[in-house]
């Protein structure tokens, strides 16, 4: 089980190299592909799919802080197919802003089915 995120981290560099060489325009997160926001936010892996309630790590709440997400962003990272593959969960994954106290995250935003808290 411990190799697990090593394997789906390895497939969302292979995901993301891919989508390098066909180039990447403007869309969602500006030039990056979701899913290559989404590898930045590796740190951030087990705060994804533990209980809503547990604190992320310091390391995951600096990758939030540094890519500072704006609402398409954010719901295109947390419902990339990178994230799909590490076994992220959206409703979970949705309450990390707030858990790491960013004080200009995205509050009622709908992603999807889910709600920004």
């Amino acid at each position: 089980m411990a190799m697990r995120p090593l394997v789906v981290l390895a497939l969302a560099v292979a995901v993301a190299l891919a989508g390098v060489a066909l180039g990447e325009g403007a869309g969602e997160c500006g030039r990056s592909s979701p899913d290559r926001m989404a590898l930045r936010m590796a740190p951030c892996i087990s705060a994804a799919v533990d209980e809503p309630d547990s604190a992320p790590s310091s390391s995951c709440c600096s990758a939030v802080h540094t890519i500072g997400f704006d609402n398409s962003c954010l719901c295109a990272v947390m419902l990339s197919g990178t994230a799909r593959m590490a076994g992220i969960k959206p409703e979970v994954a949705i309450t990390i802003p707030k858990r790491c106290n960013m004080a200009d995250r995205p509050v009622g935003y709908k992603c999807g089915d889910y709600t920004l808290p």
